[in-house]
């Protein structure tokens, strides 16, 4: 019995440890299972590793921007990709001026235009330009010139009454008979205005004959007798001295221009003066070619034997002018005076004139002559570009007959049919809607633009325009250009002030970003593609600067949503800032190493380094008129408040200084330029004192009405009408009319109409009484 109680328990024990150690043998058995599958996933993984050794990842370039620069080809009259036949290397040829009068703003429009797609194909899209420009300094016009003004000075000398009353009249009437003749409308204008200038001086010459009486009289006349001189006396000029000094003048006059308006200098410059060599035997090769002939010592230009050459094209620029026969008589110059017969054809064009008594010559193979207007541009440019340049450009009134004819006889001597690659226009000016001419002394001069408006904002109003079309120089478009200035300059001034407050050095500078900075990142990147588009395409800073106008915009929503609860992120403003004034100094509207915004001209001395200097001290200034200031309103001292808004408005704007009071806020201190600063002071007061006037004027007109109102109450319904005796003839017995000026009896409608007018008077007369009674009630 003991032991079956003590067995059972043991019996129970080993079937337990049976059973687990058959649990254990089947764990054993799995994990050897797993341990196997673990060895053949290592095994496979060590063979493709094995396999891979000796290759490399697959990358892959993404698809990047490909937007390329293109121009609008005056060739093809169409925008083309722009390939430099020589790499970076670029080849460059403008037509320059003919200097014989002051350069005016239809020279600005060409050549700031040019030197701004210059400045970007430069140090934007990085080419390496040779710029060659010329000065013509033998022509037509300036040989007119220069024997009127030689001529007239001579006569000037010895001025009397008697033949200069004889003379003014006989120039008088030369001068009105080519008014008759003359069928262009402008030109007809131009020529009466100076008729009538010379007839008043001939009725004001009287009876005093003063040497300065006269001479006022001869300078009122200047135009009529330049003209009668030159015809009477003009052969008669011998000394060559005479046309080479007026273009000289003239040249050095163009560059002092060039230079206040910012436009660079040309890499070479070329005189026709000192090409008539070349300009010989660059004629003669054109004859050996069989596209030119001589004539009377002339040689012209075959465009006929030209054009049907199988190899050429006539007129490539504008084909449907040829034959404009007043086009090709002014390409020829006023001085030519061909003979009949003299040209094969009547659209043939000199290459070198033959010259007449009172012209400059130079020896050649067909007798002394000069030049040809068209063959100077060729020669000059091939002497320094070659057989072959990638861009010409000039002023659309010259494609044709000038440059077609440039093409032709360039074409013509090289036997090429590609001496201009990309051939570029610059639009007309107008004045005001009006044409602009210098020969119908209708121009304004650069000096004269200068004097209104800085050459950097000419400069914008170009910007703000496409260089190829047509620009109206107004009031309207000068106020658009200064009024960009502006707004780019405040925000030149806003964010240096915020970094100045941010001066924080070193690491400290740099803030965590939140999504304000995210989305003014992205806004930022987004407009410099898009201006980098604009300018590939046909180099546009019309859009560029609209792009910039709306980056600016978007820069200033940022700092205003900053709010004083948060500082703006100075670097992200600091590098938007950056990237507008590069531009800026790209276009060339900024000068100097300014990092960001205008130069600053403090006391005639400019730079950065005078910002950095001076604004400790201003800052130092600010603060002690702001704790002066403080202290005047607490104690109500009003003299001293004043004394305070005088530093303010009229002390400081005078040494370029502007202070801007802020509520609740330190007072911001911005240098700008001294003229800016009062020409903004002087604009508040005009537009304060117009407020007031304004102000002033609708308080009188207020109170002229309560008076003509308070009048009217006063008057007895039964008076109202009597008076108007021209619309009504019978009235009844309470003051009401009846009938009409001409006896008859009013409509009903009428009478209804007038009731209505007499009641309400009747019951405004009625108040008007009772306040009256009332008031003597009081007393």
């Amino acid at each position: 019995m003991f032991l079956n109680n003590h067995l059972a328990p043991l019996q129970q024990s080993y079937k337990d440890l049976t059973q687990t150690v058959e649990e254990l043998n089947t764990k054993f058995s799995n994990l050897n299972t797993r341990l196997e599958n673990l060895e053949n996933i290592v095994g496979s993984s060590t063979s493709k590793m094995e396999n891979k050794k000796g290759r490399r990842h697959n990358w892959e370039v993404r698809k990047g921007d490909n937007t390329t620069l293109k121009l609008y080809n005056s060739l093809t009259r169409s925008k083309e990709e722009f390939r430099c036949e020589n790499g970076k290397q670029l080849k460059w040829y403008s037509c320059g001026p003919t200097v014989y009068d002051a350069s005016h703003m239809g020279h600005a429009r060409s050549y700031i235009s040019f030197d701004i797609l210059r400045r970007v194909m430069t140090d934007y899209f990085g080419y390496n330009i040779l710029f060659c420009m010329n000065i013509t300094d033998i022509d037509d016009k300036i040989i007119a010139r220069a024997r009127q003004e030689h001529l007239f000075k001579i006569y000037q000398k010895k001025v009397n009454k008697e033949d200069l009353q004889k003379d003014a009249n006989s120039a008088q009437q030369a001068l009105a008979k080519k008014i008759e003749e003359t069928t262009d409308e402008d030109k007809k204008k131009m020529l009466e205005k100076q008729n009538t200038r010379t007839l008043a001086a001939l009725a004001q010459l009287g009876d005093e004959s003063s040497t300065e009486h006269l001479n006022n009289m001869l300078l009122e006349c200047k135009d009529a007798m330049y003209t009668w001189l030159d015809k009477k006396l003009g052969s008669t000029v011998e000394d060559n001295s005479i046309f080479s000094a007026l273009p000289q003048f003239w040249e050095k006059e163009y560059f002092s221009d060039m230079e206040a308006l910012n436009v660079l200098p040309p890499t070479v410059l070329t005189r026709v003066s000192e090409y008539v060599p070349e300009i010989v035997s660059y004629v003669e090769q054109i004859i050996d070619n069989g596209f030119a002939y001589e004539s009377n010592g002339s040689v012209y230009f075959s465009v006929g034997t030209f054009d049907q050459s199988s190899d050429h094209f006539y007129a490539k620029l504008v084909p449907e002018a040829v034959g404009d026969r007043s086009a090709l008589e002014e390409g020829e110059g006023a001085l030519s005076c061909t003979a009949e017969n003299e040209k094969r054809s009547q659209t043939d064009f000199a290459l070198w004139k033959a010259s007449k008594p009172g012209e400059p010559s130079w020896e050649s193979p067909w007798g002394k002559g000069r030049p040809g207007w068209h063959i100077e541009c060729s020669v000059m440019a091939s002497s320094i570009l070659g057989s072959e340049m990638d861009i010409h450009t000039g002023g659309v009134d010259l494609k044709f007959p000038h440059h077609d004819n440039e093409l032709a006889q360039s074409e013509a001597h090289y036997n090429t049919d590609g001496w201009v690659r990309y051939f570029l226009h610059s639009g007309h000016l107008t004045i005001a809607g009006c044409k602009m001419s210098k020969s119908l002394k209708n121009f304004i001069t650069i000096q004269e633009a200068l004097k209104k408006n800085s050459a950097r904002q000419l400069r914008l109003a170009f910007l703000l325009h496409s260089w190829k079309d047509t620009l109206d120089y107004s009031e309207n478009t000068m106020l658009d250009a200064v009024q960009y200035e502006k707004f780019l300059n405040e925000f030149f001034l806003t964010v240096k002030d915020e970094l100045r407050k941010q001066s924080a050095p070193g690491i400290d500078r740099f803030g965590k970003w939140s999504d304000k900075e995210m989305k003014m990142s992205e806004t930022f990147s987004q407009r410099q593609c898009s201006v980098h588009e604009a300018l590939c395409d046909n180099i546009d800073t019309k859009a560029a600067l609209s792009h910039i106008r709306q980056l600016v915009s978007s820069a200033n929503n940022y700092l205003a949503s900053c709010g004083d609860d948060r500082v703006a992120n100075g670097c992200l403003l600091k590098e938007i800032a950056r990237y507008i004034t590069w531009l800026l100094k790209v276009f060339g509207a900024i000068s100097g190493d300014g990092e960001i915004g205008f130069p600053v001209n403090v006391g005639g001395v400019g730079g950065g380094n005078v910002e950095t200097l001076l604004m400790p001290y201003l800052n130092a200034l600010s603060q002690f008129r702001e704790d002066v200031r403080t202290v005047a309103l607490e104690h109500k001292v009003v003299d001293v408040l004043k004394l305070c808004d005088v530093l303010r408005d009229d002390v400081l704007p005078a040494l370029g200084v502007r202070l801007e009071d802020k509520e609740g806020s330190t007072t911001v201190v911005k240098l700008a330029d001294p003229e800016q600063l009062l020409r903004e002071r002087d604009e508040k007061k005009k537009a304060e004192e117009e407020k007031r006037l304004k102000k002033l004027a609708a308080k009188e007109a207020a109170e002229k009405k309560r008076q003509e109102k308070e009048a009217q109450r006063r008057q007895p319904p039964s008076q109202m009408f009597l008076s108007l005796t021209d619309q009504f003839s019978q009235f009844d017995d309470q003051g009401f009319p009846t009938h009409d000026k001409a006896g008859k009896e009013l409509s009903k409608g009428l009478s209804k109409k007038l009731r209505k007018k007499y009641d309400v008077q009747k019951k405004s007369y009625e108040e008007f009484l009772k306040e009256q009674t009332a008031t003597i009630e009081t007393k």
